[in-house]
């Protein structure tokens, strides 16, 4: 049978309605197997600390310390009782660090009483920063009482000598998850193995009802690696076996054979180049080329650093399309990039662009573009020349997939920023093909070999790991602004001095600044508000702030999200052609925007970027013959895990080497694009950096299995498992093409 009923039992008649509806509504959770697969994060021992070194800023964390000091503070208050409010501070520590904890008002009575020094428990609660110190406020915590005090219930109760520490949110703590595993922990007798037998006999794992109890409930560390081992198998070879399927019934759909014409409109634009295309180019095309050749549909994620000419190979790709007679369509996730990828497209084809146009090549087609804010009669002009197969090439926005736009002959869908795009929409664009056309998936974001096997274990995968000759060096440094404001002013001054050099710059900021223009979403800040860490800088008031101030007299313009799409494209225009000294925007300019001019880039709280972001914003600079320069400017304290990130970008300009920094940092569902496929990830054990071997030789194994059994006939619990586990949403997801 295909389901476990008493793993599909819902929480709310194991637990109760109340606990299960914050399982539901906080971390997804909502049957008896969803909790048996809700794993430890860690796990304390008793009696020995844990490290608060390494906190992860914004996030909600729990933490097993020692109290060593607690203070009240009396404050006046014309909001409290009698004029006097109090603020209880207590530090704790790991004895290697301390961490700040408060509590105000109403709430520091039971702590002040509870939290003397020497007193041990679980904290848990949202890290945020004040003072530039790291704390927690208004944690929840849990005492840990010696075996000898019977009066109180401690998680002794429930825990042997190892604590597990649970994923939890504020509405959620560790310890009270941890008491709801104890009551269905029964219930891991019934789990079904998807493993076929001949591989956990030969690999020497553990069975599955085992592991389930020896993850939760571990009496010894050798428990605790015997059900790792075996849960991150289970993972891998579910998640390789629904990637070796797809790979499987893609190698069974049709497709026309695209070869270029030997004097055709590739051959045309190759013999007009400036330049000589880079080694690493010539070989990712030959692959794409072999595959545009067969009668099935390529299936080709193309990666590279940021400026290795992705856009170079996409566009000979597409060439070679239209010279077989198909056309091709890139689909790009914002209009500045659809502009930018149409600009820089038909200023490197030149007459090569202007098919039916008088001065156009013999050999030649029409580009066009087609995004949501085109005027009626120029979008009305795009649709036809789409219709008739004038137009060999379309560059656009989501715009490109509504129905109305019809093609003539779609062979090449080319997706940039693959990971801005959900996979119904990549699938509207390739329905509109008379065939399944090819399939082209970009990203400027490099992509360890573990995860291209895990995320994009569908897709044959080609690396741009050069760069073209006449790039130059970027140097980038972190500007510590809350330790040494001379920086940031030193900032400001490099930011003159590269524009007296008739050179450009951007300022990137993380928030637009118009948020907090509506006075009903504006309130009077509380202490508890004024514990946590200023809002994000803003574009408008930094633009404001830099006009009036260190940037006077320069010209500076700003760039966000929210602007008119003409707008937005006047003021990239403007920058382009030098009239803006200084473009001040939000992470629009993360992609695709190419202005060689531009040199020095600061990026405020960048503290806030994620690690490849940061690269990407990076590699706006430095385009042209003149060094670039980054600046990254953070109040972050010195000794934060945000700081320490900044510094790993600083260091390095290796896209390959940051990204592993990045998804060592990051849970590993934002990995596999949680956020787009809208279910919980499907990952809780398996670390896509540490586990390389694991999913190495779970790829293997899968694509046996399927190669023998492609619908699992002979192997219910493995389809069990994957209705589990990647249900039809988080499959689609999956299905990158």
């Amino acid at each position: 049978m295909d389901l476990v009923p008493v793993l599909e039992e819902p929480l709310k008649k194991v637990l109760g309605p109340a606990t299960a509806k914050v399982m539901a509504e906080h971390l997804d959770l909502h049957t008896v197997g969803d909790l048996l697969h809700h794993y430890p994060r860690r796990y304390e021992e008793r009696g020995q600390l844990t490290h608060l070194a390494d906190l992860p800023m914004d996030e909600h964390v729990t933490v097993v310390a020692q109290v060593a000091d607690a203070r009240l503070h009396t404050f006046a208050s014309s909001r409290a009782p009698r004029g006097k409010g109090q603020r209880l501070e207590v530090t704790i520590t790991d004895g290697s660090g301390r961490l700040q904890l408060v509590f105000f008002g109403n709430g520091v009575h039971k702590p002040h009483k509870d939290l003397l020094p020497g007193t041990r428990a679980m904290f848990s609660g949202k890290v945020s920063v004040f003072n530039h110190r790291l704390q927690l406020a208004h944690p929840a915590y849990e005492l840990l009482r010696g075996d000898g005090d019977d009066a109180a219930e401690t998680v002794d109760s429930w825990a042997g000598a190892l604590i597990p520490i649970y994923p939890a949110t504020a509405k959620l703590e560790s310890w009270k998850i941890a008491k709801s595993v104890q009551t269905v922990l029964p219930s891991a007798q019934e789990a079904v193995d998807p493993l076929p037998d001949s591989l956990r006999d030969g690999r020497g794992m553990v069975a599955l009802p085992e592991a389930l109890l020896k993850i939760h409930r571990p009496q010894t560390k050798a428990d605790i690696h015997d059900a790792r081992a075996r849960l991150k198998w289970d993972e891998a070879f579910v998640l390789q076996v629904a990637l070796a399927r797809r790979r499987h019934a893609d190698a069974q759909l049709p497709a026309v054979a695209r070869t270029p014409k030997a004097d055709g409109l590739l051959s045309a634009f190759d013999g007009k180049l400036p330049f000589t295309l880079t080694e690493g180019q010539q070989k990712v095309s030959k692959e794409i080329f072999d595959d545009l050749a067969t009668e099935h549909p390529m299936h080709r994620l193309l990666q590279g650093e940021v400026g290795s000419g992705k856009t170079m190979v996409a566009l000979r790709a597409m060439l070679a399309v239209v010279d077989a007679g198909g056309q091709a369509a890139m689909l790009a996730p914002t209009e500045v990039l659809a502009q930018q990828h149409h600009r820089s497209i038909t200023e490197m084809m030149g007459e090569l662009a202007e098919g039916g146009m008088l001065g156009g090549a013999e050999h030649s087609t029409k580009v066009v573009l087609l995004t949501g804010s085109m005027g009626a009669a120029a979008r009305r002009q795009a649709l036809l020349d789409l219709v008739t197969g004038e137009a060999g090439i379309v560059i656009g926005t989501h715009a490109l997939i509504e129905d109305k736009v019809q093609f003539h002959d779609l062979g090449l869908v080319v997706v940039d920023e693959q990971h801005r795009f959900g996979v119904e929409q990549r699938d509207a664009l390739r329905g509109k093909g008379k065939q399944p056309p090819h399939l082209l998936v970009m990203t400027a974001t490099p992509i360890p070999r573990t995860v291209a096997m895990t995320v994009f274990g569908d897709l044959e995968t080609s690396v741009l790991d050069q760069l073209p000759a006449g790039r130059s060096p970027i140097a980038s440094h972190v500007v510590p602004a809350a330790d040494k404001p001379h920086f940031l002013t030193r900032a400001w001054e490099r930011v003159r001095e590269e524009v007296d050099n008739s050179h450009q710059a951007y300022v990137v900021c993380p928030r637009i600044g118009d948020e907090e223009d509506d006075p009903k979403k504006t309130k009077k800040k509380s202490p508890e508000d004024e514990a946590e860490k200023r809002p994000p800088l803003a574009v408008l008031d930094v633009a404001d702030q830099l006009a009036k101030g260190p940037l006077q007299g320069l010209k500076v313009e700003v760039l966000h999200g929210r602007m008119q799409p003409d707008d937005k494209d006047a003021v990239m225009r403007r920058f382009a052609a030098g009239e803006t000294d200084v473009l001040v925007a939000t992470t629009v300019i993360e992609v695709g925007v190419n202005v060689p001019n531009a040199t020095a880039m600061v990026i405020m709280d960048a503290d806030r970027f994620g690690v490849s972001q940061l690269h990407q914003l990076r590699g706006r600079v430095g385009r042209g013959s003149a060094a670039g320069l980054c600046l990254l400017v953070s109040e972050m304290p010195e000794a934060s895990a945000a700081r320490q990130r900044l510094n790993a970008v600083a260091s390095t300009l290796d896209g390959f080497e940051l990204s592993r920094i990045d998804l060592e940092q990051r849970r590993e569902g934002d990995v596999l694009g949680q956020a787009q496929s809208g279910v919980r990830s499907s990952l809780r054990m398996l670390a896509v950096i540490d586990d390389e071997e694991i999913i190495a030789e779970a790829r293997e194994e899968a694509a046996a299995v399927v190669a023998a059994d492609p619908e699992l006939e002979r192997l219910p619990g493995l389809r069990t498992a994957l209705q589990a586990l990647l249900d039809e949403e988080r499959e689609q997801y999956l299905d990158k093409g």
